[in-house]
């Protein structure tokens, strides 16, 4: 939207297909819940969600118009605050979930989490833009373990993130007198005197200054070669195409407009993912920017986001878990149920690591 006569500017962002597509296509609708820019401190927004619904048109058409006919949104679309806020939506949020049984996605990522994969991935391996996805997959215990153990240490956890997102937010500040690195390592020092967990303690122990360093020039020089290091839509747009991929079919994304999601970081990520399957294709086909008010889809895939991310409970005991509960007959210790936006609420933090190792 634009000044006061409701025009509207031109989308932003996106990576419309460059060819026509071939072969077996899903294409699937995306909005996301939850996110806060670079605060990813922010205790209003612990967690963001992405998510996802592979209805079509009239489907989705239907089912926003069923659920306007009992209430009073806007015109232009129903939005999830809208919708939690009236007196009737526990009935109505039960026949939307399972309205959508079978037909949508939910990624979960709890933010402090996202945190300790930075460390991780960044900064004591290569940065890329499969880090803090299954493909970096032999990294996840080790940021799973950072994160139990911080948690656990006290106040000292909170001043370590904190340092983190001063260390890697690199625009707007003043470069000459920047000593967020000593700081970062002062913090890091501090909460190493709280961790007895080995596993947790390797990782602050492998953090160097030289290298720290060197990873925070390449992004004042903006590298565009690593990763937003802010950024959680990035790892959960890949892992959103990668489950509905399933390793068979490429994935079209549309998605409300979303700044994060620049051109160039998506071809970025296109390739990443071609990583699945270096014979073939990588299974984001392209990704398409819409306004949500002209698309019911991405309402659909909005309503869903909000209802998900308010749910009670949430964020729970771990990293990343799954949402809602396996249906039955899923293997325990799967993430199954994180996209069967229909089953039950789940508080077990055992499936931890693994909204990401879900197909």
């Amino acid at each position: 939207m634009a000044g006061s006569t409701g025009a509207r500017l031109p989308l932003q962002g996106g990576l419309p297909p460059g060819e026509a597509l071939t072969g077996a296509v899903l294409e699937i609708a995306c909005d996301e819940s939850g996110f806060s820019g670079t605060n990813l401190l922010d205790p209003a927004t612990p967690v963001i969600v992405h998510a996802s619904v592979d209805l079509s048109r009239d489907e989705a058409a239907a089912l926003i118009r069923t659920l306007r006919s009992g209430f009073r949104f806007s015109p232009d679309e129903v939005k999830s605050r809208q919708f939690l806020r009236r007196r009737e939506a526990a009935e109505a949020v039960e026949w939307f979930l399972s309205a959508l049984r079978g037909r949508a996605h939910v990624h979960l990522a709890d933010k402090e989490f996202f945190l300790a994969t930075r460390v991780v991935d960044l900064l004591l391996a290569e940065p890329s833009y499969a880090a803090g996805t299954r493909l970096a997959g032999d990294r996840r215990q080790a940021a799973a373990a950072l994160h139990r153990a911080g948690r656990a240490a006290g106040p000292g956890w909170a001043v370590f993130l904190a340092a983190v997102v001063e260390m890697l937010r690199t625009k707007r500040r003043d470069r000459a007198d920047d000593r967020s690195v000593q700081r970062f390592f002062a913090a890091r020092d501090a909460l190493r005197r709280h961790v007895g967990d080995e596993a947790a303690g390797a990782v602050l122990d492998a953090l160097d200054p030289v290298r720290v360093a060197e990873v925070q020039a390449r992004l004042y020089a903006g590298d565009r070669t690593i990763p937003p290091p802010l950024e959680p839509l990035l790892p959960a747009l890949a892992e959103t195409v990668l489950h509905w991929s399933g390793g068979r079919r490429r994935v079209l994304v549309i998605h409300d407009e979303q700044s994060a999601l620049t051109q160039d970081r998506l071809r970025r990520l296109q390739a990443a993912l071609a990583a699945v399957d270096p014979a073939g294709p990588s299974p984001l086909a392209g990704l398409v920017m819409t306004d949500s008010r002209d698309d019911p889809r991405v309402q659909a895939a909005d309503l869903l986001a909000g209802v998900a991310r308010r749910m009670p409970g949430i964020p729970g005991d771990g990293p990343l878990r799954p949402l809602l509960a396996p249906p039955s007959g899923d293997a325990p210790g799967t993430a199954a149920g994180a996209h069967d936006p229909g089953a039950a609420a789940t508080h077990d933090p055992s499936a931890v690591t693994a909204e990401q190792e879900a197909t």
